[in-house]
């Protein structure tokens, strides 16, 4: 059976803020499987934000998607055409698939999902790479020691929510920063978190201050900006930062206007013998099983909760990646390609 297969490719690179321009829908046909592979339907589409740095030629971690090309994603897909031992048609998987709705990779690039489909889009989310983002950066990075005081900016979102949940259940403070009252009351309200600050108020300087009156001992970089200069002055003698992204300078196009916070930085980084290291998810690879199994318990164990965001087809992916580096999300951003 042949199917169609709507594909969203990179039309261009983007200037700034990437535009819906930027993007194409295209009509194509669904490649059949050769030997080891797998044809899969994408049921769910996973939009984060490192596929900004993908959109640029910028040398970077991995390589960019050229024009033209289907931009490349995380995605939970049912199997429809298996010539791979040990998938078969009707099996969820996850792996790469791409903005597109069929997709066909080696059968060894997925990994079968024991979960149901209701909940299968946690596969991308909190039982995903942001999950594991949040569960590797503090094991081997922050290291929250009971008592101490951990801060994460993005908190409702699908790696700061987790990272500040891991935190208290190992003791620590958690102090969340987010982008609106309403965020903010959910990671208190709703997580559990300590405290959280909105950082548009105008005195956000001196109400994350007041919410860390020991100072800081662990932050968890994601944003950067203005939100990373109000923390380091905070940060005490040999704090930790993993830092897994600064979404705040994604779209720069120049450096910034303003003081030069080089010297700043580093001298802090002297002074308080700072630990300001960023790390990539796959660094850690090795332990994805423990991080899914661990993720699960405190899931299963009411210690750990989630919030998901969902918009509808695969043509709503551009507009909706453009509002998710606007933080216009609420929770892990997910498509909904097909049912």
């Amino acid at each position: 059976m042949t199917q169609t297969n709507r594909q969203i490719v990179l039309a261009a690179r983007p200037e700034g803020e990437p535009k819906t321009s930027d993007f194409n829908l295209v009509e194509g046909v669904a490649r059949q499987p050769e030997a080891g592979e797998v044809l899969c339907r994408t049921i769910y589409l996973s939009l984060d934000p490192y596929m900004r740095g993908r959109m640029s030629a910028a040398k970077s971690y991995v390589e960019p998607v050229e024009v033209g090309e289907v931009m490349g994603a995380g995605v939970v897909g049912e199997v429809v055409n298996s010539s791979f031992d040990g998938l078969n048609r009707g099996d969820l998987v996850v792996g790469l698939g791409g903005w597109q709705e069929y997709f066909t990779v080696p059968g060894s690039s997925v990994r079968k999902l024991d979960l149901d489909r209701d909940s299968a889009s946690t596969a991308l989310g909190v039982l995903g790479m942001p999950g594991m983002t949040a569960y590797v950066g503090l094991k081997n990075i922050g290291k929250p020691q009971p008592g101490e005081t951990v801060v994460v900016a993005a908190a409702s979102g699908a790696v700061g929510s987790v990272v500040g949940q891991i935190a208290m259940i190992q003791g620590a403070r958690a102090v969340g920063i987010a982008g609106s009252a309403e965020k903010c009351r959910f990671v208190v309200d709703e997580l559990g978190f300590d405290d959280c600050i909105n950082h548009t108020d105008p005195d956000f300087e001196e109400k994350l201050r007041q919410a860390c009156p020991d100072g800081i001992d662990v932050y968890f970089e994601n944003v950067g900006g203005p939100v990373f200069k109000a923390v380091l002055r905070l940060l005490n003698p040999f704090a930790r930062v993993p830092v897994c992204g600064v979404i705040a300078h994604y779209n720069d196009t120049a450096l910034p206007d303003g003081p030069d916070w080089t010297s700043l930085i580093l001298r802090s980084a002297l002074v308080k013998r700072l630990t300001i290291r960023g790390f990539l998810v796959f660094d850690y690879a090795d332990q994805e099983a423990e991080a899914i199994e661990q993720l699960s318990q405190w899931i299963s164990e009411g210690r750990l909760k989630y919030r998901e965001d969902f918009v509808s087809g695969l043509e709503a992916a551009p507009q909706a990646f453009i509002g998710l580096l606007k933080g216009k999300n609420f929770g892990k951003l997910v498509v909904k390609v097909s049912s």
